[in-house]
């Protein structure tokens, strides 16, 4: 008879390891866990397949077997007549014959360039603020981008954005100046009494005086002639990139304990954000110049651009005023120990994280705000929806709609869902979800 101890087996080598279930891996996996789960998600699932199938059986080969060259409608419909079979489908020539109008406006075409080069060099300009592995060298460039874009656009003398950049650089150095003496309490009242007597009776002189030495300028081309995709640009670009620091000096002014200040902030913000924009925008078209001297002639896209700045501002200093109040008190209280006056506090330690909590509410107060340049349509500016109105109004193409809408509902989405990626990257750089 054996022991016991005889029987006992022992592998002396590694079985080979086997692949695991194909419903356990990769695609396999992951429809069963997320589409067929369990009875209802499968029929949801099945249900929203058919849905998808049948609009897409519908809008595919309308949007893919369009025609493309074509003079107007009726030539687009006889095309389409001609080539028999399904004769629903686009109408995509009127994108090809009028995409100038709708991203230029009237723009003089032998200069499309100086928008395009505007473009280009704000994408460099702005890349060091929205990337950290951007070369700070390039904020020269993000300082004189605004001058430069606007010689560009409009033309003219180059001299007149210079001189008003030395009245900006003037200003910062007259504020510094006077912060650090007794007067530091005047210092903004000064620099912005001194920027309005410069700009007043200085800045024309200066430039027509530089001119006179060394003339560089360009064709200049008057507001009226913008339109298009570009207006929008220009309106939503300029509007948010002031919006930000007003919005926060106004969120500032609101919880600050200075009675004046407080008061004056809450009535600008509750005024503007208590009436519609399309009401400010009637504002700056129609009664703006009657509060203005006789023979004023304050350019409409200026005034527009004002109002829907101001309008954005009282909106985002709500958003970062939201961002003040998530803080705690410990934060106040732990930079007035470090010794930091209020301006150096706001600064280094509590507008960093706010401004880092009201991430997705300024992104999308931005993306509103850009939205919201096509109500410049009812002041009689020509945005891309006043143009496709006037495209629809001649005879060649009266009666197409969803080509020229689709076409202009893509651009606004390109901007609108760069800034929605971007934001959820700077959250996940900032690591703000898990604070």
């Amino acid at each position: 008879m054996s022991s016991p101890s005889s029987k006992l087996f022992v592998r002396t080598e590694l079985i080979p390891s086997k692949a695991p279930p194909l419903s356990e891996i990769g695609a396999t996996k992951w429809v069963r866990e997320n589409l067929f789960s369990n009875t209802i998600n499968s029929i949801l699932t099945i249900l929203s397949l058919f849905l998808i199938y049948g609009l897409l059986s519908q809008i595919l080969p309308w949007m893919t077997q369009g025609v493309w060259e074509a003079d107007s409608l009726n030539e687009c419909r006889k095309i389409r007549e001609s080539l028999g079979g399904n004769t629903n489908v686009a109408c995509w020539a009127v994108i090809n014959e009028r995409w100038h109008q709708l991203l230029f406006g009237f723009y003089p075409p032998e200069s499309y360039w100086r928008p395009i080069l505007a473009l280009i060099l704000f994408g460099f300009a702005i890349s060091p603020v929205l990337f950290t592995s951007v070369r700070k060298e390039l904020y020269l460039l993000t300082f004189s981008s605004p001058f430069l874009c606007f010689w560009l656009l409009w033309g003219n003398t180059i001299w007149g954005p210079v001189s008003a950049a030395f009245n900006f650089l003037l200003g910062i150095l007259l504020f510094q100046q006077i912060s650090r003496s007794k007067l530091s309490v005047l210092s903004i009242p000064i620099t912005f009494v001194f920027a309005v007597l410069y700009w007043l009776f200085l800045l024309t002189p200066v430039a027509e005086h530089l001119d006179s030495f060394i003339p560089i300028s360009l064709s200049y081309i008057p507001s009226k002639e913008f339109g298009g995709f570009m207006l929008a640009l220009i309106i939503g670009i300029t509007g948010i990139i002031l919006s930000l620091p007003i919005g926060i000096l106004l969120a500032l002014g609101r919880q600050s304990n200075l009675l004046i200040i407080n008061k004056i902030c809450v009535f600008f913000i509750e005024i503007i954000r208590g009436v519609p924009l399309i009401v400010w925008l009637f504002t700056a078209s129609l009664l703006l110049n009657y509060f203005l001297p006789p023979g004023t002639n304050f350019d409409l896209m200026l005034r527009v651009v004002i109002m829907v700045t101001l309008f954005a501002s009282a909106y985002m200093a709500e958003v970062i005023r939201g961002g003040l109040a998530a803080l705690s008190v410990g934060q106040h209280e732990g930079s007035s120990s470090l010794g930091l006056n209020y301006w150096q506090s706001m600064r280094l330690i509590i507008l960093p994280q706010a401004l880092k909590i009201s991430i997705p509410g300024i992104v999308n107060t931005f993306i509103g705000l850009f939205k919201d340049t096509t109500l410049v349509v009812f002041i009689g500016l020509l945005d891309p929806i006043g143009l496709s109105n006037a495209i629809r109004a001649t005879t060649d193409w009266n009666g197409i709609y969803w080509e020229l809408f689709i076409f202009i509902g893509l651009l606004f989405f390109v901007c609108c869902f760069s800034m929605s990626r971007y934001s959820q990257f700077l959250e996940r750089r900032l690591q703000t979800e898990h604070r």
